[in-house]
C-alpha cells in the first residue's frame, strides 16, 4: 500500500508539472559574447551574460573572468569562480600565468605583466622553477656563431633567419638593407625595390592595397629570385593567379615581379622540357606569341582514345591536380572526382557523372557569401592535369591549358573574342579568393572576394577521327567580383559544365548542300504543280493569282524539304551518336543548335500555310448530288388559284440526298490514323517505356536512368528525331494495320460511301477547281432505290449473284470513280445554273424567303440535275465527255497532259482520288503538321506531355472547324438544308 500511494504521488507531481509546462514559454533572449561588456563574462551553460566579481573583468574569449592588471589570482576553478588578491607596492607586476606577483624592471604592459625591449626574452623563474622576486630581460645574442633571437612570444632565444645571417651576419637588418615579409634583402642588384601590393577589381572599377601581398609579395619574390626558394616561388605564383594573372610591361605588381624573376632565370633550365615550366617557378603561362593557343589546342592530339562499348571501354576522364595553399606550400595530387571543383554540392555519384567521357555535365547554383568566407578562408589553388597510360601501362600527365576571361593584357581585356590565335593561355587556378581583398589585418573580413562563378572544361574530337582521338581539354573560367557588405544576404550564382565539341563545319556544309539540291527540286516541282493548276483552272495567262498560287505550293513543298532534313539531321545523330563503339562523332552543343532549330521553325510555318491553303481549298469545293430516282406512278395535285385538281408525276423522296449528305458530312475529317491513339502512343513510348531518355546528352542508349544518378540535359537534335521516329513509326504502323487489316475485314467508309451511292441511286458531281473535279457513279442498276425493304434485299441478292448489269459507268465495268477535266463550255453552263442555285445560299433562310426565290431556287436545283444527269448520259453532244486512262506520267507527277477543249475527259481512278477534296487524301500532309507542331512545343517547352496534349487540341480544333465550315459548304452548294445534317 505503502508503495503504491508512494507512486501515486509521483504520477500527481509529473501530471502538475506537465500542466505548468503546458501554460510556460521556451523563449530566451539572444546574447553574444561581445555584448557582455568589460565587467561581464558569457555564461555558456545558461547562454546570458553573468557578473564577474570584485577586482575581475572579462577574459580575451569572453566565457569566464580574469584578475584586472595589479591583482594576481588566489583561485579560479573556471567562469566566474575566481578569487583575486592584490600585489603588493614594490611587487606591482603579475607573471605570465597570472598567479604570483613580481617585479618588472623595465615596466608594465596594459595586462599588468612584465615588458622586455625588442630581441629580449623575459625570464620569471630559475632553471628549476623557482619563482624570481625580479625578472629579468635577458638580451639574445644576435652575434656569431649564436645569431639568436627571440621568437614571436618573446620567452625563447632561437637562431634567426637565415637570410639576417647571410646579409648582415648577424641578427639584425638595418639600412641600406631590406626587411619584408621577415627576410632580409641585400638593396643591391637590379631588383625592384618596391612592389606594387595592389590588386584590381575590374568588374567592381575598384582597386584595393592588399594586406596580404603587403606583407608577402616583395618578400616572396627576392626570396624566389635570389635563393630559388620553391615555397616562395610558389607563393609569388599564386599571388600572381590572384591577380588575374593580367600582365603590364611597366608595372611591378605579382605577375609583373614574376614575370621578372622568369626573364631573369632563363639559365636555369626548364622544367619536363616544357619551354614555359621555367625551374623553380610555377607554371603559369604558354606564351604570348601569335597563334600559340591554336598549336596547344588545334595542332596536338591526346594520346589516347575514348570508346563507349566494346572490350575496350574507356570513358572516365582522369582529371588530377596538383594542389597548393596560398603560403606556396604543396598539399596533395587530388582527383577532380568527388567535387574537387565543383562549387555545388550534390551526390558523389552526381558530382563523379562529370568526368564520364561523352556525358554533357551542367551543375548551377547559388552559393552564400557567408559560406563562402567560412569554407574558403584559405584559397587553395590547382594545377589540373589529365592522367593517361602509355602501351606499357606507365602513367603520364598532360597539363589541361586555362583559358581565364578575366584576364587584361596591358590594360585591355584578352580571352574575350572568339579569335583563338589571340587567346593567352594559362595554367593555375583557385574558386574563391578572400585571401587578397583584405586591406589592413588578415583577420578581419574582406572587403571584396573574387569567385570562380563559371567553370567550363571543353572536350574536342579530332576531326574524321574514327578511333576516339581527342585535342587536350580547355578550362574556361571566368570569375566574378564581389564587394562584401552583408554576408548573410549575398549570394552568388555559379556554375560548372563539361562540354564535348567536334567541328560542326563539314555538317553543315553537306546540310547546306543538300538544302539548295532539295531545294531547287521543291522549285522545280511546285513549278509543275503550278501549270497543272493552270491547267485545271482553264486559265492560260500568268496573272498575279498564278505567281500566289505558286510561293502557296512551293511553301508546302519547301516545308517537306526542311522536314525531311531536319528528320535525317535528327535520326544522324541518333544513331551514329548512340550506337558508336569509337567515338566519331559527338554531339553539337546548344549553341550549335541554333540553325537545326531554325530549320524546324520554318518547316512548321511553311507546313502551317500549306495545311491552311489545304483547308480553304476543301472548304470552298463545289459539290452536287445527282439524283438518278424518277418518279412512280401520278397523283392527284390541286391546282393552286383555280380551285381544280389535275394529276401530276410522284414527287421523288428527298431523305436519300439527305442521307447521302450526312454520309459525305461525316467521312469529311476521316483519316487514315486515329489521332488521340498516335498521341497517347508517342506519349506512351516516350515517357513510360523511356525512349526520352536517348535524347539525353549522354553516351548510354539505355531506356531507363537511375533517380539517384546525373541526369545529362536534353538534345533539342535528339528530342526532335526520337519524337519524330516514334511518330512516323507509329504512323505507319496505324496505316499498315487501317488498310490491311481494319478496311478489309471492319469498316472501310470511304469504299462504303461509294457503294452507299448505287444502294442511294445517287452519284456525286465534284469541282475541287474550275474546270477539274472527281465523280462519283452512283447510278444504280435496278433502275429505282426509293423502294421497300423486300425489293431492295432482292435488288441486291441479284447483284451478289451476278444477275444485273455491273455499277460501272461504262458498260460491262465497275468503274465508278473518275478524275474529271470538264471543257471550258461545260464549266460556264454549271457556272450559270450554279447562280441561281446559290442566290440566297442555300435553303436555311426559307423561312424568311418569298415563294418566288424559293421557286427560283427548286428550279435551279431541278435543272441542274438534269443537266448533269444528261451530261452523264452523253445527250449533249457540244459538251460530250470521253472516258481513258490516265497515262503514268500524269498520276506521278499530278498533272494532265491533254486539255480538254471540246469534249470532257473522265480519267479511270482505281484509287478513289476523291478523298483528295477530304482528310483521309491528305493524310501525310496532316500528319507532318501534326509531327512539326508537336516538335515545335517541345522544343519550347522541353515537355512531351505538354507537346502532346497541345497537338491533340490543335487537331480537335482543325477537325471542328472542318466539320463547320464544311457542312455549311455542303449545305450552300446542294441545295440541303443544313438542320437536316447531324
Amino acid at each position: 500500500m505503502a508503495t503504491a500511494g508512494r507512486y501515486g504521488c509521483v504520477a500527481l507531481v509529473l501530471l502538475f508539472s506537465a500542466r505548468l509546462s503546458a501554460g510556460q514559454s521556451f523563449s530566451l533572449p539572444l546574447r553574444q559574447p561581445q555584448d557582455c561588456g568589460a565587467a561581464r563574462f558569457f555564461d555558456i551553460s545558461s547562454l546570458a551574460c553573468g557578473q564577474c566579481g570584485p577586482h575581475q573583468g572579462r577574459s580575451a574569449w569572453g566565457t569566464s573572468c580574469v584578475c584586472v592588471p595589479g591583482f594576481k589570482m588566489v583561485s579560479n576553478n573556471g567562469g566566474p569562480s575566481v578569487i583575486c588578491e592584490k600585489c603588493p607596492q614594490n611587487m606591482s607586476g603579475v607573471t605570465e600565468d597570472g598567479w604570483n606577483c613580481i617585479t618588472c624592471p623595465k615596466g608594465l604592459t596594459t595586462e599588468g605583466k612584465c615588458k622586455c625591449s625588442i630581441n629580449e626574452i623575459l625570464v620569471e623563474r630559475d632553471v628549476n622553477g623557482t619563482l624570481l622576486n625580479e625578472a629579468l630581460c635577458i638580451r639574445c645574442d644576435g652575434n656569431e656563431p649564436s645569431f639568436s633571437a627571440s621568437n614571436v612570444l618573446g620567452n625563447r632565444c632561437i637562431r634567426c633567419e637565415q637570410t639576417f645571417i647571410n646579409i648582415s651576419k648577424s641578427c639584425d637588418c638595418s639600412d641600406p638593407n631590406i626587411l619584408t615579409g621577415g627576410l632580409c634583402f641585400t638593396n643591391s642588384g637590379n631588383f625592384p625595390s618596391k612592389a606594387i601590393a595592389t590588386v584590381r577589381y575590374g568588374q567592381l572599377g575598384i582597386t584595393v592595397i592588399s594586406a596580404w601581398f603587403l606583407k608577402n609579395l616583395q618578400a616572396s619574390a627576392a626570396a624566389c629570385w635570389l635563393y630559388s626558394n620553391l615555397t616562395s616561388c610558389q607563393a609569388l605564383g599564386n599571388m600572381c593567379v590572384m591577380n588575374m594573372n593580367s600582365l603590364s610591361s611597366t608595372s611591378t605588381d605579382a605577375c609583373g615581379l614574376f614575370q621578372y624573376v622568369y626573364a631573369n632565370t632563363a639559365g636555369l633550365g626548364t622544367v619536363h622540357s616544357v619551354s614555359f615550366w621555367r625551374q623553380n617557378l610555377p607554371w603559369l603561362y604558354y606564351g604570348d606569341q601569335p597563334g600559340l593557343a591554336s598549336q596547344v589546342l588545334d595542332t596536338t592530339q591526346f594520346p589516347t582514345s575514348f570508346s563507349f562499348k566494346g572490350t575496350n571501354k574507356n570513358i572516365k576522364l582522369q582529371f588530377i591536380t596538383a594542389s597548393y595553399d596560398a603560403e606556396g606550400n604543396f598539399l596533395k595530387w587530388q582527383n577532380l572526382e568527388g567535387g574537387v571543383l565543383q562549387l555545388c554540392s550534390d551526390t558523389l555519384s552526381r558530382l563523379n557523372a562529370a568526368y564520364t567521357f561523352g556525358t554533357t555535365y551542367q551543375q548551377r547554383c547559388t552559393i552564400s557569401v557567408s559560406k563562402m568566407l567560412m569554407d574558403f578562408a584559405n584559397p587553395v589553388f590547382y594545377d589540373v592535369y589529365l592522367k593517361y597510360h602509355d602501351d606499357s601501362g606507365q602513367q603520364y600527365l598532360w597539363a589541361v591549358p586555362v583559358l581565364n576571361l578575366n584576364l587584361q593584357y596591358n590594360e585591355m581585356s584578352v580571352n574575350q573574342g572568339s579569335n583563338i590565335n589571340n587567346w593567352l593561355l594559362t595554367r593555375r587556378i583557385f574558386l574563391v579568393d578572400t585571401l587578397s581583398g583584405q586591406e589592413n589585418d588578415l583577420e578581419n573580413q574582406p572587403r571584396i572576394i573574387r569567385v570562380a562563378s563559371k567553370i567550363t572544361i571543353s572536350i574536342r574530337l579530332v576531326p574524321n577521327t574514327q578511333r576516339g582521338i581527342i585535342y587536350p581539354p580547355l578550362i574556361t573560367i571566368a570569375y566574378t567580383d564581389v564587394l562584401v557588405q552583408n554576408p548573410d544576404t549575398q549570394s552568388v550564382m555559379v556554375s560548372f559544365s563539361v562540354n564535348y565539341e567536334m567541328n560542326q563545319s563539314e555538317a553543315q556544309i553537306q546540310t547546306n548542300i543538300a538544302l539548295g539540291v532539295l531545294g531547287g527540286l521543291a522549285v522545280l516541282w511546285s513549278l509543275l504543280k503550278t501549270a497543272g493548276w493552270k491547267r485545271r483552272i482553264g486559265s492560260p495567262i500568268i496573272d498575279l493569282q498564278t505567281v500566289l498560287k505558286f510561293l502557296l505550293f512551293y511553301a508546302g513543298d519547301l516545308a517537306n524539304v526542311f522536314f525531311i532534313i531536319t528528320v535525317g539531321i535528327g535520326l544522324y545523330w541518333l544513331i551514329f551518336f548512340k550506337a558508336q563503339q569509337f567515338v566519331s562523332v559527338l554531339l553539337p552543343l546548344p549553341s550549335q543548335e541554333e540553325d537545326f532549330v531554325t530549320y524546324v521553325g520554318c518547316a512548321f510555318a511553311l507546313k502551317a500555310l500549306q495545311f491552311l491553303h489545304l483547308l480553304v481549298s476543301q472548304l470552298t469545293t463545289d459539290i452536287f448530288f445527282i439524283d438518278w430516282e424518277r418518279p412512280k406512278g401520278k397523283v392527284l395535285k390541286a391546282v393552286e388559284g383555280e380551285g381544280g385538281i389535275k394529276s401530276a408525276a410522284a414527287p421523288v423522296s428527298i431523305w436519300r440526298s439527305y442521307f447521302i449528305a450526312n454520309e459525305w458530312n461525316e467521312i469529311q475529317t476521316v483519316r487514315k490514323i486515329n489521332p488521340l491513339f498516335q498521341v497517347l502512343a508517342v506519349l506512351f513510348f516516350l515517357e513510360v517505356v523511356g525512349f526520352s531518355n536517348l535524347a539525353l546528352m549522354d553516351s548510354s542508349s539505355s531506356l531507363t536512368r537511375s533517380s539517384e544518378g546525373y541526369i545529362a540535359p536534353w538534345s533539342r537534335i535528339l528530342r526532335f528525331g526520337v519524337s519524330t521516329v516514334l511518330w512516323l513509326v507509329i504512323a505507319m504502323l496505324q496505316i499498315i494495320f487501317f488498310a490491311v487489316f481494319y478496311e478489309r475485314f471492319v469498316e472501310d467508309k470511304i469504299r462504303q460511301f461509294v457503294d452507299l451511292c448505287s444502294v442511294s441511286n445517287i452519284s456525286i458531281f465534284l469541282l475541287s477547281h474550275r474546270c477539274f473535279g472527281y465523280y462519283i457513279h452512283g447510278r444504280s442498276v435496278h433502275g429505282h432505290a426509293d423502294t421497300n425493304m423486300e425489293e431492295m434485299n432482292m435488288n441486291l441478292k441479284r447483284e451478289a449473284e451476278n444477275l444485273c448489269s455491273q455499277r460501272g459507268l461504262l458498260p460491262n465495268t465497275d468503274g465508278q470513280t473518275f478524275q474529271i477535266s470538264i471543257s471550258s463550255k461545260m464549266r460556264q453552263q454549271y457556272d450559270r445554273i450554279h447562280e441561281t442555285l446559290t442566290m440566297k445560299h442555300g435553303p436555311a433562310r426559307l423561312l424568311n424567303s418569298s415563294a418566288t426565290t424559293f421557286e427560283q431556287s427548286t428550279k435551279a436545283y431541278h435543272t441542274m440535275n438534269k443537266f448533269l444527269g444528261s451530261f452523264i448520259d452523253h445527250v449533249h453532244k457540244d459538251m460530250d465527255y470521253i472516258v481513258k486512262d490516265k497515262l503514268l506520267l500524269e498520276r506521278i507527277i499530278g498533272m494532265e497532259f491533254v486539255e480538254p477543249m471540246e469534249k470532257s475527259i473522265f480519267y479511270n481512278d482505281e484509287g478513289h482520288s476523291f478523298s483528295d477534296v477530304l482528310f483521309y487524301g491528305n493524310e501525310a500532309s496532316l500528319l507532318i503538321f501534326d509531327i512539326l507542331f508537336f516538335s515545335v512545343v517541345d522544343l519550347a517547352s522541353q515537355s512531351f506531355v505538354l507537346a502532346a496534349v497541345l497537338t491533340y487540341l490543335q487537331q480537335e480544333i482543325f477537325r471542328f472547324i472542318r466539320n463547320t465550315a464544311g457542312q455549311k459548304n455542303l449545305a450552300s452548294k446542294t441545295l440541303v438544308d443544313e438542320r437536316f445534317l447531324i
